[in-house]
């Protein structure tokens, strides 16, 4: 985990809520049951994007539950994968915003490594279990996360599709932080408000007028 992150979450680490986490994970292992992402990966997002270079945070809810799917990204899949629904869905939209034209694959770490934080509100999950670990603490963790980058000196740009990333909002100094809110990308809820809510060149021109560097949201094959 880069510096920034470690100096500004290191009193997370010794509160209660992360000792409960800590054994709730230890009993899964115990039980042999399999989490994902792999152990290596559930800080990846961390790992990627540096506080300093948060320039975007797209927030998830938990991990793919799938075998080879996650690896600590939201709607993020690794290579060989089918391109889960929402994502695609995304992909739709970024075409219709910018003109990128979609990647044949699922994988966004180019987008990590531009300073895209994609971040999930819990960052462990039950295989074949969605949201077995949402009420375990990880968004205690995970709302320090944010709160860590709206409070920065520098602005980002937070975007929250659907309900439960926005409930986050109440984190973000919005007067400094612009918030993109819309539908989530699901196919239950894309055409209720997410398509056609133009995020991508939104949070651009945002950073434009804030003398940073835009987003370069194509991906390579």
């Amino acid at each position: 985990m880069p510096a920034g992150w470690r100096s500004a979450l290191s009193g997370e680490f010794s509160k209660p809520y992360m000792a409960s986490l800590r054994s709730l994970l230890h009993a899964e292992a115990v039980a042999c049951n399999i989490l994902y992402p792999a152990a290596s990966d559930i800080f990846r997002a961390l790992e990627l994007t540096s506080l300093e270079d948060v320039k975007v945070v797209i927030i998830g809810q938990d991990p793919y539950h799938g075998p080879g799917q996650a690896h600590g990204l939201s709607f993020s899949v690794q290579r060989g994968q089918k391109i889960p629904p929402s994502l695609r869905n995304i992909y739709t939209e970024l075409q219709d915003d910018i003109g990128v034209t979609p990647p044949r694959h699922g994988f966004l770490e180019e987008w990590a490594q531009r300073g895209v934080l994609l971040l999930n509100t819990s960052l462990t999950v039950r295989t074949k279990s969605p949201g077995s670990h949402s009420k375990w603490g990880w968004d205690q963790f995970t709302t320090a996360i944010v709160q860590a980058v709206s409070n920065r000196p520098s602005p980002a740009v937070f975007i929250l599709w659907g309900q439960h990333a926005q409930q986050l909002s109440v984190h973000i100094d919005a007067q400094k932080n612009p918030v993109i809110a819309s539908a989530h990308p699901s196919p239950f809820a894309a055409r209720k408000g997410f398509f056609g809510s133009r995020p991508f060149s939104t949070a651009n021109q945002f950073l434009l007028n804030e003398g940073i560097s835009p987003v370069n949201w194509a991906i390579s094959e």
